[in-house]
């Protein structure tokens, strides 16, 4: 009984030393290092390039069906932008805590364990980070073929057979997956370079619709009356289940602020950049947000514009003309690839992370020595977004991530109480404005979202958990090999 006591003693000693030394493996010396390279500029930008994508130019229309009235409607943009502010101010105390690669992987980590944070990060790899690279890929491939019609879908350039399936390689996928290609490789040379690729598409886009703004509003031929609510009859009217509706789909046309902070281990200055990063890039989502909606209202009745498929192409031939629409579609593809190259260069961050704590594939951990990216895990991202792309199952991955996206939303914002708690004497260079009030009300609204989220969207939910819990084998088999790791080098060593 005694020498088995002391086999456990030394077994629980040999995964506490493998814990601390994979946890520090990146700071051994001689080893390649993640360099800061990234600026408040570069920081801002990825906030707004991770965020805005194509679903400005389609939720508008969706929120209005759920609110049929245009002030109402604007006033729940503004309002789920301060709700989505409040969680950035969250993160930023966090983020300033951990200036890792990583992000809400470390917070999580911190905050509840490896074993929470590892299914954290094995739901981005399968489904959640991936299939959102491979849908923004396509997004961006849809409306570039809009543009050129030679990209279109129906031009089909190859078919595969596997395990059975038939795979129709159309000009649109093979677009798709170059372009994924095309960012991993950017990405791979340099995160300075990709910091380049991203603010140059961040500030395009923001000039070309601030240009929008003005000219539409000044010369375009619209209507201030499309501002009142529509006649009795005319339209449905408003209610708590729809305002509730709208609020969701609203959630996720804010999601991808957080990127900011899986870059955190690269950018300078992160006890001042990556809460400024965060509190200024939401701001400006929510001012973009705010202004293209009053466009397109000014352009469309409410009525009209809660029935458009595809608004932008509608509101931009209302106010200049039908010729408008090629650009517009070639606006929105360059949109949603500037949104894919920030979830290829954050995605990577928490499997590297991932791999350097020992509870993912080891590879992954691998710093180029020349370029200082996560090389390993940038390539493996890459490959398994292809077959997402390749085998058209995205989109129902990405269905499946979205009740767990909700609840890692609510365990952040609450690891922020947890590490108040636990860690009290570590440094916050920024310390979350309106605590613990305002994170306590944002973690009483994500919980009631999960609720929804999980009563709505029951199938989908539980596929996500399941997705989750197939993890489970990998990280116990990660965990006990890093344990006889760790024991034969303690033997060795003795």
């Amino acid at each position: 009984m005694c020498r088995q006591a002391r086999n456990n003693a030394d077994v629980d000693k040999a995964v506490s030393a493998c814990d601390f030394t994979l946890r520090m493996r990146i700071d051994t010396e001689g080893a390649p290092k993640l360099e800061r390279q990234l600026t408040l500029f570069d920081s801002v930008m990825i906030v707004v390039s991770g965020t805005i994508g194509a679903s400005i130019f389609i939720v508008p229309a969706d929120v209005l069906r759920a609110v049929p009235n245009p002030s109402l409607a604007l006033l729940l943009w503004v309002t789920v932008g301060g709700i989505t502010l409040i969680a950035g101010l969250a993160c930023a105390e966090l983020g300033a805590m951990y200036p890792e690669a990583g992000g809400q992987y470390v917070f999580i980590r911190e905050a509840y364990g490896r074993f929470a944070a590892f299914l954290y990060g094995w739901v981005l790899f399968t489904a959640g980070s991936s299939a959102a690279v491979a849908a923004m890929a396509i997004s961006s491939a849809i409306f570039i073929g809009r543009a050129f019609p030679q990209f279109g879908p129906e031009q089909v350039v190859a078919t595969l057979r596997v395990f059975g399936m038939h795979l129709d390689m159309t000009r649109e996928t093979v677009f798709a997956v170059v372009a994924v290609i095309v960012l991993t490789a950017i990405n791979l040379r340099s995160v300075r370079i990709a910091a380049w690729l991203q603010n140059l598409t961040a500030v395009g886009y923001l000039a070309a619709l601030g240009l929008i703004v003005v000219v539409g509003l000044a010369f375009g031929h619209g209507s201030w009356s499309h501002f009142h609510a529509a006649p009795r009859g005319v339209m449905a009217p408003v209610t708590w289940g729809g305002l509730g509706v709208g609020a969701i789909a609203l959630f996720f046309s804010y999601d991808g602020w957080e990127f900011l902070s899986w870059v955190g281990g690269e950018i300078k200055n992160p006890g001042r950049n990556l809460p400024l990063g965060l509190i200024l890039g939401i701001l400006l989502i929510v001012i973009t947000y705010l202004l293209a909606n009053v466009v397109f209202l000014y352009a469309l009745p409410p009525q009209i514009m809660a029935r458009q498929p595809a608004l932008a192409d509608a509101a931009m031939s209302a106010l200049f003309s039908h010729d408008a629409g090629r650009w517009v579609s070639l606006f929105i593809g360059a949109i949603s690839f500037g949104a894919a190259s920030v979830v290829v260069l954050g995605g990577a961050r928490i499997y590297y992370r991932m791999a350097v704590d020992g509870i993912f594939f080891a590879s992954m951990s691998r710093i180029h020595p020349r370029w200082k990216t996560p090389s390993t895990a940038l390539s493996a991202q890459c490959v398994w977004v292809t077959v997402l792309i390749v085998s058209g199952r995205y989109d129902q991955l990405y269905t499946c991530f979205i009740f767990m996206m909700t609840v890692t939303y609510a365990l952040t914002v609450g690891a922020v109480f947890v590490l108040r708690r636990t860690q009290p004497d570590r440094p916050r260079p920024y310390r979350c404005t309106g605590y613990p009030w305002l994170p306590a009300f944002y973690i009483v609204t994500a919980v009631s979202f999960v609720i929804s989220t999980l009563m709505s969207r029951p199938g989908e939910s539980i596929v996500g958990l399941a997705l989750a819990c197939l993890g489970i084998p990998l990280y116990l088999y990660r965990r006990r090999a890093a344990a006889v790791g760790a024991t034969r080098n303690t033997q060795a060593r003795s």
